[in-house]
């Protein structure tokens, strides 16, 4: 019997999860069966099955795909000596995100909302999200150590800042419409550009009256 090479493997899985994807963009999880996963790539159950043995494990693979993309976007910058900017970065990694996703943006709400009840893509999403924390935590160390960046925050809190970004623009994106991925870039290089008086952000001691109000006689 002639040997199955990788490639076919890979292309093969790659054919039930691209099936998969547009059956789930087109009726959702909850309206999608395996029947429906089967009609779309033309294979059979055997073949199918061979590689995913249920829906779920179908929904789980697409997340780790798409994790593992955003994931590897980011390893250069991390494992750099001079990453990009957090507003090019996050631009920069968003926009090859979005050419390599197989999925529709509107899908990775239904992705999201399925973490609530599949504890499976739960620890997928939690163990691919620390990675990223980690990756993250590791640019803005670097950042400090160059002097770009103060180095009295720690570095997982701007991490996470820096997801939350990059989430919120993809949540806008799936809700709202394509928007480029410079609009982002743009924001947040105009955050980035705030100045002021160095205690232009601290909070008068309470009962003190605010900057700019004249103190009762």
């Amino acid at each position: 019997m002639a040997r199955v090479s990788q490639e076919h493997l890979a292309a093969r899985r790659r054919q039930i999860l691209d099936g998969a994807a547009r059956c789930f963009a087109r009726d959702g999880f909850h309206g999608t069966s395996m029947q429906d996963v089967l009609r779309e790539t033309g294979l059979s159950a055997g073949a199918v099955y061979r590689y995913f043995p249920s829906k779920d494990a179908i929904i789980a693979a697409l997340a780790g795909d798409v994790l593992a993309t955003v994931r590897e976007c980011f390893r250069r910058s991390a494992e750099s000596d001079d990453p990009p900017p957090p507003d090019a970065l996050l631009a920069e990694a968003l926009g090859r995100v979005a050419k390599r996703l197989v999925v529709p943006a509107p899908m990775l709400l239904q992705v999201w909302s399925e973490t609530l009840r599949n504890p499976e893509l739960r620890v997928t999403f939690q163990e691919n999200f620390a990675a990223l924390l980690g990756l993250w935590s590791r640019i803005v160390a670097t950042y400090q150590r160059q002097g770009r960046m103060r180095p009295d925050v720690a570095p997982e809190a701007v991490a996470r800042a820096l997801a939350a970004s990059a989430q919120g623009f993809l949540l806008q994106r799936a809700l709202f419409g394509p928007v480029d991925e410079a609009v982002l870039g743009e924001g947040l290089r105009g955050l980035m550009s705030m100045t002021g008086p160095a205690d232009a952000g601290s909070s008068p001691p309470r009962g003190a009256p605010a900057a700019g109000t004249p103190e009762r006689p």
